[in-house]
């Protein structure tokens, strides 16, 4: 699974480096700040998240394009740290000098979340349930307070501000991503021109809800999971494989991962044997979910559950409460096979908008992928994301 995917990064990049000869290298920077609230009302003493930047910020401050990951993701969405990196950014194929989102003119800008998932990976910068705590001097486990997609984004404003940046030219994100540009969107509606969501949704429905609760069943059930608190002992990382590999197949669709994986046997002997013994079908899943399991941590993917659970944009009681703040143009990339987060949460979104008066843009992205169209697919709407971007 982990060649597949740097093969596919590897060929959407070659498109979009057809304007580009050289790969645009990046640095990994650091933001921290003191004494962050909560929405819960709970405070963080000390928080610090990792970001990149691409491009140049201008002397009016009003060419940034924001940004923001999705679930598994961080900062890196474009570019390589070293010319020799294997992997560009995820989505280096529209992020980049004479791309659709264009490095030469704009100032672009990626922050890690809170509580990242990959939180033992060494590009990752961020606070969460790993941190230390500077009131015990020991990691908080579940003692670090729930965290909605609203602290996602007022952090990345804490980190914008910091560098004298008011407003932005635009807001751009898939999956995860796509809830918090559109958080932004509405928190901050003055200072958002433009936002767009790929392959994204305005609130979770009870069906997604429940989809994103089989991938924290596993950890919560992991021998050493411990309640959370397992930094001194052995991780849960036999729940965290099973929940990164449920991840991998819910953000698949079923036509491409048929395609990838083996051919399953007929009667295969090991399987005759014992319902202990695996396949090959099975070990092309979990063996990648098993290698990526330590950079992971448990309780972090467990706070990104609950923050996507709870979302529904501005949580004042109902979706079309919320976008009534949304004064910018939008535009909605759903992916037409999208299994995880259906076309249909975000078409609910551009109705709403729609109905408000507002005339969001809502295209979908055809592909095989499934979810992961809003990444491998992301070049063939490429012009319609330019366009968009360069509207008055």
């Amino acid at each position: 699974m982990q060649r597949l995917i740097l093969v596919l990064v590897l060929l959407v990049s070659v498109v979009g480096n057809a304007y580009a000869s050289e790969p645009l290298l990046v640095e990994k920077q650091s933001f921290s700040f003191e004494n962050y609230t909560t929405v819960g009302g709970e405070t963080i003493p000390e928080v610090t998240i990792g970001w990149e930047s691409y491009g140049e910020l201008n002397a009016a401050k009003d060419n940034v394009i924001l940004i923001t990951h999705f679930f598994s993701g961080n900062s890196h969405a474009a570019g390589k740290y070293s010319a020799d990196d294997a992997l560009p950014g995820y989505w280096d194929s529209i992020i980049g000098p004479g791309k659709a989102i264009d490095t030469n003119k704009y100032f672009v800008i990626s922050s890690d979340t809170l509580v990242n998932a990959f939180a033992n990976d060494p590009n990752v910068i961020t606070t969460g349930p790993a941190s230390i705590n500077p009131e015990t001097g020991k990691p908080y486990g579940l003692d670090f307070p729930v965290v909605t997609i609203r602290d996602f984004v007022n952090v990345q404003k804490r980190l914008l501000e910091s560098l004298g940046i008011e407003q932005l030219h635009a807001v751009v994100g898939a999956s995860m991503g796509s809830l918090q540009a559109l958080e932004w969107s509405v928190a901050y509606p003055d200072a958002v021109e433009r936002m767009v969501s790929v392959i994204g949704a305005g609130a979770m429905d009870a069906w997604t809800i429940m989809a994103l609760e089989h991938w924290a069943r596993p950890i919560k059930h992991d021998p050493n999971f411990n309640g959370g608190d397992y930094y001194d002992g052995e991780a849960p990382l036999t729940g965290v494989a099973s929940t990164l590999a449920m991840i991998t197949q819910q953000a698949m669709h079923p036509v491409i991962m048929n395609m990838r994986a083996p051919k399953p046997e007929v009667l295969p002997e090991a399987a005759l044997e014992s319902v202990l013994n695996s396949t090959p079908v099975l070990d092309y899943l979990f063996a990648n979910s098993l290698a990526r399991a330590p950079l992971a941590d448990g309780n972090h993917i467990l706070y990104l559950v609950r923050a996507n659970q709870l979302f529904v944009a501005g949580h004042q009681g109902d979706l079309a409460s919320g976008l009534a703040n949304v004064k910018a143009k939008t535009l909605f990339l759903p992916a037409s096979n999208d299994l995880l987060l259906q076309p249909y949460l975000a078409k609910q979104a551009a109705d709403i908008l729609t109905e408000q008066g507002k005339a969001p843009q809502y295209e979908e992205i055809e592909g095989l992928w499934g979810h992961l169209d809003g990444l491998f697919s992301i070049p063939s709407k490429a012009d319609t994301l330019k366009a968009f971007l360069e509207s008055e």
